[in-house]
């Protein structure tokens, strides 16, 4: 999938030189109602904030966690209404996409800012890119992806995230699941593997001299 010209890290040294040795957490498809509340207690709990990409039909069922995410410090971003490809799909249908779940967003949470939007699957095409500029939001990728979502087990989640984050990183991890991928009967839908490598991750992260951020508090 194209890239472009979206952001996949954030430039990590400061106006005199120095290193900034942060990193960006940031968590797609939900909010979900049994994993999210886990998320947001790790967080709470380390005192670390991060950036959501939620799915506007959930903000839509589960107001209540946009609204937690907002009063608790955490930067809540677009992560379209369906979860569509949106490289399949017209000018109208993304526009549609796109500003449906800001919608959704703002009426769980009035007034919440949405500054960052990410495209499902990270397909990205200039389409995408000129409405998510139009609506005023700064298109986001990602450095670092241990692909949790495919449950490869704690230890790969861990393992992958601390071999390849370095300051500046953006890390992507997943709290919910996409519509079309919840089946019945399918552990697709299940983060308990995220939840407890992020309560690795956190520490790890912590006793490797880095801070972890919203990409709300670089902007």
């Amino acid at each position: 999938m194209k890239q472009l010209n979206c952001k996949c890290e954030v430039p990590s040294f400061s106006a005199d030189g120095t290193e900034d040795r942060r990193v960006y957490l940031t968590f797609d498809d939900g909010p979900n109602p049994l994993f999210t509340p886990e998320i947001l207690d790790l967080l709470a709990e380390h005192r670390v904030s991060a950036t959501f990409f939620v799915i506007g039909a959930y903000a839509k069922q589960q107001p209540e966690l946009i609204r937690r995410m907002v009063a608790e410090g955490h930067e809540v971003a677009n992560h379209t209404m369906t979860h569509l490809d949106l490289s399949t799909c017209g000018l109208g249908e993304i526009e549609r996409e796109i500003l449906e779940a800001n919608s959704a967003i703002r009426m769980a949470c009035p007034g919440a800012p949405v500054r960052h939007m990410r495209a499902p699957f990270g397909a990205w095409t200039e389409e995408v890119l000129a409405v998510s500029t139009k609506a005023e939001m700064a298109p986001v990728h990602w450095s670092v992806d241990p692909r949790d979502w495919s449950r490869p087990g704690v230890d790969a989640i861990v393992d992958s995230v601390l071999a390849s984050v370095r300051p500046g990183a953006i890390v992507l991890l997943h709290d919910g699941c996409p519509p079309d991928e919840l089946k019945p009967g399918s552990h697709a839908s299940l983060r308990d593997q995220t939840v407890e490598a992020l309560s690795r991750i956190i520490p790890a992260l912590h006793d490797g001299g880095f801070s972890i951020h919203s990409l709300a508090q670089h902007y």
